[in-house]
């Protein structure tokens, strides 16, 4: 097994590429072993000192590391437990509970028809791109002309990310929905 490496956008951030399947359509996002404890590598990967964050992708997994670390430390340490992981034969994934049905919508009708087409444009145009980073955007709440995102992986704590949400989500949106007057991220 080769497992690839990439840089993003986030100096703190980088892109594994195992060769393999990740989490196929899915993502998983976790920033502390706490949270990790459902992922047999994300528990393994918060062994490592200064891991801040690991986020599972379609084919991909980025892991973000404090300021303080050096990639050059951290990286083949990294690369030694993803490659113990996989070749151990055990799930990414354990006693995973069924995630809900979408919670039932708190919008009226017309605010309705505006999330979905924002949703549509997040999954169509803006996830895929932002992915090719090591990241993905979340919609998250559209309140008063405001749309809510949350960021996950590489895009979380990205020198430019505020840059990518304000210049280029919102100006997106606003363009194709007129009812959105800005983009926040949660």
């Amino acid at each position: 097994m080769f497992i690839q490496t990439e840089t993003t956008p986030n100096p703190n951030t980088l892109k594994f590429l195992p060769g393999q399947e990740v989490l196929g359509s899915r993502t998983a996002f976790f920033t502390d072993a706490e949270n990790a404890i459902t992922s047999p590598l994300a528990s393994a990967l918060f062994v490592l000192p200064d891991i801040r964050a690991v986020f599972y992708g379609s084919d991909f997994v980025t892991v973000t590391k404090t300021d303080a670390a050096s990639w050059e430390i951290l990286k083949p340490q990294i690369l030694t437990t993803m490659m113990e992981h996989y070749q151990s034969g055990n799930p990414l994934m354990v006693d995973e509970k069924p995630k809900a049905e979408e919670a039932v919508s708190n919008y009226s009708e017309g605010d309705q028809e505006i999330v979905d087409q924002i949703k549509e444009l997040l999954e169509t145009r803006v996830r895929p791109a932002v992915a090719q980073d090591g990241g993905d955007i979340i919609f998250h709440s559209f309140k008063e002309g405001i749309v809510y995102l949350e960021m996950h992986g590489a895009c979380s704590g990205c020198p430019s990310s505020t840059a990518t949400l304000k210049s280029g989500i919102e100006n997106m949106l606003k363009h194709y929905v007129p009812e959105v007057m800005a983009v926040e991220p949660v």
